[in-house]
Parts: structure tokens; C-alpha cells; sequence
């Protein structure tokens, strides 16, 4: 197996005096597609700040392609970034710019790049994600849930980035349009040789584009010293899964 593209070792993340992370260690490879679940609060928004350094963790390291995100200075970090995509949970366009817009901000930000291939660029990867030439020219508050959260992939993919991140990415929507976003994760992932990580609450989303699941668990429900990933596996281990806490998970059950 090829070097990880991600490593997170013994890291811990607290606010204040409230742990949300404690001893997390994990290796991302390059070109997987990995889905954290688990339940609200036990840490999975925190783990996608860390790997793009939107957050600094309170105990271990961060690295990225071997080398740790603390010992980047600020030209370093923001070249990192750039070879990721972050598709956030509320889609989070500029209300103030319409798609157009909002797709080539990224590349403006970065430079370098002719304002012709800006807009061909812009115009591929809308059609891209589905989307007809005719929204370009609308506005976010004119747009509906789906659309916004393509318009937020079509930019996070038009800087063509290494890694994808997903936060939530069918929170929201009608099972209709979730397989839509599903099956835009699919086809980003099969066009090109992209590394993604997954935070759903979304089985269906586990099962359709994972390859690997993680699952967390509350650190507030854990003894000291106990793990708090309680699976790393595929995705069709997680209904026989030896704990029963992952197969209360994803079977929907309250607890005892």
C-alpha cells in the first residue's frame, strides 16, 4: 500500500475544559473514500478542520503528506489548502455573488489563471455537476437546497483538488436528490484520482460511495482510556460488527 496522503496521530481536540477528541489515530491513503459517522458531538466536523488546518488540534499532529500542518508557515498552509475541496454542510455560497461567481472565486483567489480559462473552467464544472447554463446568473437565494449543494461542489472542484471533504453533503434533501449528491460523489470520485472523507448521518450515503467507514463515539459516554473509534472497516462489516453500539447505530435503535 502506497504512503498515507493524511495522518492523524494521538490527536485531541478540547474547548475550554470539554474534550471532543481524545487519542484519535488514523491513516488516510491516497484515492480512498472514507465516511465518519457516529453520533452528534462526538467529533466528526472537528476532524475535517484538522486535516485542511481550519482547526489546530490541543494534544498530537496533523500531517499531510508526511509533513505536519503545525510546521507550515502561512504561504505553505494556504498552498495545502488549495489542493482541497471542502463542500460544507449548508452548501455556505457568497450570498452577495451570484454562481458564476461563487464558482470562479476560488481560482480568482488564487491567481495565475486567464480569465478565459476562469470561465471554461466555470462552465465545465457546472455542466459537470448537473447543472444548465441558465443558473449562472442566479443568485444563492434563488437557488433550491439541491442546487445550492452542487453549486458548492462545482466550486470546491474548481480549483481540481487532490482531496474532497464532505460535511454532511445530503443533510436536508429529498432521498431523490440525496442519490443525485451520491451519485455526484461517485462520478468526482471515478473522473478523477481523488482522496474523499465523508461525515454523514446517511446510510444510504455510507453504503453508495465508501469504501471505508469510520465510526466515533461520544467521549462523554467512554471510560477513561477507552477508544473512541469503535470501527474501522468497510461498509458491509457495520451489520455484523462485534460491538453493538455500531450495529445500534446503523440500525437506528435508541439505546437501552
Amino acid at each position: 500500500m502506497s504512503e498515507p496522503l493524511i495522518q492523524l496521530q494521538s490527536v485531541g481536540v478540547r474547548f475550554g475544559t470539554h474534550d471532543v477528541l481524545r487519542g484519535v489515530s488514523l491513516d488516510i491513503f491516497p484515492q480512498q473514500t472514507v465516511a465518519f459517522i457516529g453520533e452528534s458531538g462526538c467529533g466528526k466536523t472537528c476532524l475535517l478542520k484538522l486535516v485542511v488546518g481550519l482547526l489546530q488540534p490541543t494534544a498530537g499532529d496533523v500531517l499531510f503528506q508526511g509533513k505536519s500542518l503545525r510546521s507550515l508557515n502561512e504561504k505553505e498552509l494556504t498552498a495545502m489548502r488549495l489542493r482541497v475541496g471542502f463542500l460544507f454542510q449548508s452548501a455556505a455560497l457568497f450570498d452577495s455573488l451570484n454562481v458564476f461567481d461563487n464558482v470562479a472565486f476560488g481560482l480568482k483567489a488564487k491567481g495565475g489563471v486567464a480569465e478565459a480559462d476562469v470561465s471554461a473552467r466555470v462552465v465545465e464544472r457546472l455542466q459537470e455537476v448537473g447543472l444548465p447554463d441558465g443558473v449562472r446568473v442566479k443568485m444563492p437565494s434563488e437557488l433550491s437546497g439541491g442546487m445550492r449543494k452542487r453549486v458548492g461542489l462545482a466550486r470546491a472542484l474548481a480549483l481540481d483538488p487532490n482531496v474532497m471533504l464532505y460535511d454532511e453533503p445530503t443533510t436536508g434533501l429529498d432521498p431523490v436528490m440525496t442519490d443525485v449528491i451520491n451519485e455526484l460523489i461517485l462520478q468526482t470520485r471515478t473522473k478523477r484520482p481523488v482522496t474523499s472523507v465523508i461525515v454523514t448521518h446517511e446510510m444510504r450515503t455510507v453504503h453508495k460511495v465508501a469504501d471505508r467507514v469510520v465510526m466515533f463515539y461520544p467521549l462523554s459516554r467512554l471510560a477513561e482510556g477507552e477508544p473512541q473509534m469503535i470501527y474501522d472497516g468497510p461498509p458491509d462489516g457495520l451489520a455484523t460488527a462485534a460491538d453493538p453500539r455500531v450495529r445500534q447505530f446503523v440500525e437506528g435503535r435508541a439505546g437501552a
